[in-house]
């Protein structure tokens, strides 16, 4: 009766994960690298500069069955998701684990927040996690009968995880160290049928080094040079509590127990089996904690000892038996509130007037973010433009974003740092997206993402872009999400005038600061300036609406002293100061924002903050 209890219980959670995963890849907006993974399957090859083929391939064929739509491109990888947890029972057995216990390994693996998440959206570590716990399960299954079927697995996610990620290097230097390091290990390893296994799982790195070779090694160079600093952050303790916090503090507990218990039985029963997943297992997550202190730390990577975390689930189950049944509920309850808050998160970000709201605080996806929007934009901007217009984006996630939005319509991306900073330059550049220095051609529609370069950088920006491709007429402003996603649309025609190089206006509220509480007549002040044309005037805005007309050309020396490039001919007289009467809004939170009118004739909204009305 408790096995059959413990099967439907894992039954019924599997199946309405996978329903709420595939709910959620039809509603939740296409993340910004999953667009790439899109634009690298409508040039399929063995590998690109980035990743290995696995990503794309899996891309190209969800969008052939399904079409140009978010759900088919990450259908794929959805269901390679609900494998996993199939896999954790499957190594349940190989240690011994049976019946209900094995069923609730997999419950618990369906119910990690990390796991739970993994499948929603097409990325790689789909097929990197998978072809681990395949080759886990595999080497396993070889340490308790040496079979033909069981060397075919481990040659599938041995093949699987080469054309999956650099990062399956690790998992592989673990699991080698492992079974070296026992001698029923050493035993495997004299099997010349594992070493066939091993070459055939060795062929699918060719492509990634034959790539590398190619072109001055610049996938190598990205991945163990460019995007890690190699230099010491103590930050890198912040490891454990993220990890506690993610697998839930009193699973990880479990966890730590269910280790020591398992290092016991080792040493004393010589389990090679148990050995080798506490070994690589362990191996794998203490890599990871010395990595966390030296690599990246400006992208996401707190998923990545996903795959060391999942063969330890067949060990719990044990350890939550012989726990006070309050305690088991309560570690079974946080699980499930750690998944529901994860996949509610996912779920309400993709409610345009959720991202909206978050738009001011650090919870606001902004790789998830002004998509459909720019979309929209550019579809009417395309329609009153000639047939031959040409789109141009500026940078790689804009125009990958654009083309699956548009059916495939070919996207021209400039260069850019974030082309660079993601290791997607050199495979633009051989696909030959890039325009050469030079006036672009025309007619075009150029789209520049406004916000992907930091407010710091933008008018360097502006100017080497207008070095590099000559004087641009006014741009269209599209605000999005109040400002937080923002873009700029250029229509370049033949008969523009470009004989001057007008940069888009920069600005800033200084005063009421962002996130205040106001009353009554509220003064804001702050400074605004436009190099090549100067501004106008600038409205002030509230909840979109014009309030006040600020006086403009008041003293503001500390502008100039750090925009120390600018060439706006109005420094140092670039600061306003206006008021508005707050009493007639409503308690609560409000939007305060810009609108800088150039003396060209640009208009160009700024990005918004928010304030609280008492």
């Amino acid at each position: 009766m408790a096995d059959r209890d413990a099967r439907v219980k894992f039954l019924a959670l599997w199946a309405s994960l996978l329903a709420v995963r595939l709910a959620l890849s039809v509603c939740l907006p296409l993340f910004g690298d999953e667009a790439f993974y899109w634009l690298e399957g409508q040039h399929l090859d063995w590998a690109y500069s980035d990743l290995p083929a696995a990503t794309a391939v899996l891309a190209r064929f969800g969008v052939e069955l399904g079409g140009n739509q978010a759900w088919a491109l990450r259908l794929p990888f959805a269901v390679l998701a609900a494998l996993m947890p199939w896999l954790v029972i499957a190594i349940a057995h190989h240690l011994g684990v049976r019946g209900a216990h094995a069923w609730q390994a997999g419950s618990l693996a369906v119910l990690l927040p990390p796991l739970a998440g993994l499948g929603v959206m097409a990325m790689p570590d789909v097929p990197l996690t998978l072809a681990v716990l395949l080759c886990v399960e595999a080497v396993l299954a070889l340490l308790t009968r040496f079979s033909a079927a069981a060397v075919l697995r481990l040659v599938l996610g041995l093949v699987l995880g080469g054309f999956s990620h650099y990062r399956f290097a690790l998992p592989l230097l673990a699991a080698g160290v492992a079974l070296l390091a026992m001698p029923g290990g050493r035993v495997l390893l004299r099997r010349p049928a594992l070493w066939l296994a091993a070459a055939v799982g060795a062929l699918a790195w060719l492509p990634l080094l034959l790539w590398n070779l190619r072109h001055h090694g610049a996938g190598l160079a990205f991945q163990l040079h460019e995007r890690h600093p190699w230099q010491f952050d103590a930050d890198g303790a912040l490891f454990v509590p993220i990890q506690l916090l993610l697998l839930t503090p009193l699973l990880a507990v479990a966890m730590a127990m269910a280790v020591q218990r398992g290092w016991r039985a080792w040493r004393v029963q010589h389990d090679v089996r148990l050995g080798f997943v506490l070994i690589a297992s362990l191996l794998l997550l203490a890599a990871y904690f010395v990595l966390g202190f030296f690599a990246d730390r400006q992208r996401v990577s707190f998923h990545w000892p996903l795959p060391a975390y999942l063969p330890l689930l067949a060990l719990l189950p044990a350890v939550l038996t012989d726990w006070r049944p309050l305690w088991r509920r309560a570690t079974w309850l946080l699980l499930a509130l750690g998944t529901t808050l994860g996949v509610g998160y996912l779920a309400a970000i993709s409610v345009p007037a959720v991202r909206a709201h978050l738009a001011s605080g650090s919870a606001y996806p902004e790789n998830f973010a002004g998509w459909s929007e720019v979309t929209t934009r550019t579809r009417d901007a395309l329609r009153s433009m000639p047939r031959d217009t040409r789109l141009i984006a500026d940078n790689f996630m804009l125009a990958a974003q654009l083309g699956f939005a548009l059916d495939g319509k070919p996207v021209a991306v400039l260069d850019h740092p974030r082309n660079h900073k993601h290791g997607r330059a050199a495979q633009l550049a051989l696909w030959g997206m890039v325009p050469p220095p030079g006036p672009l051609p025309q007619p075009s529609l150029l789209l520049v993402e406004d916000t992907a370069v930091a407010l710091k950088d933008r008018l360097r920006a502006y100017a080497q872009g207008c070095e590099r491709h000559g004087a641009l007429p006014v741009p269209e402003v599209l605000n999005v999400d109040h400002g937080h996603k923002r873009f700029l649309l250029y229509r370049l025609l033949p008969a523009r005038d470009s004989s001057a190089c007008v940069l888009p206006a920069l600005a800033w509220i200084d005063q009421p600061p962002a996130s205040s509480t106001v009353a009554g007549t509220v003064a804001v002040r702050g400074w605004a300036f436009k190099d090549g044309a100067s501004v106008a005037r600038v409205e002030i805005i509230v909840d979109g609406a014009v309030v006040a007309q600020a006086q403009y050309g008041l003293p503001a020396p500390h502008v100039a002293a750090y925009w120390q490039v600018s060439r706006d001919r109005a420094h140092p007289n670039v600061g306003f100061s206006a008021t508005f009467d707050s009493t007639g809004l409503t308690p609560g939170r409000h939007w305060l924002g810009l609108i800088v009118h150039g003396r060209d004739g640009s208009i160009e909204p700024w990005q918004e903050q928010v304030f609280m009305v008492d």
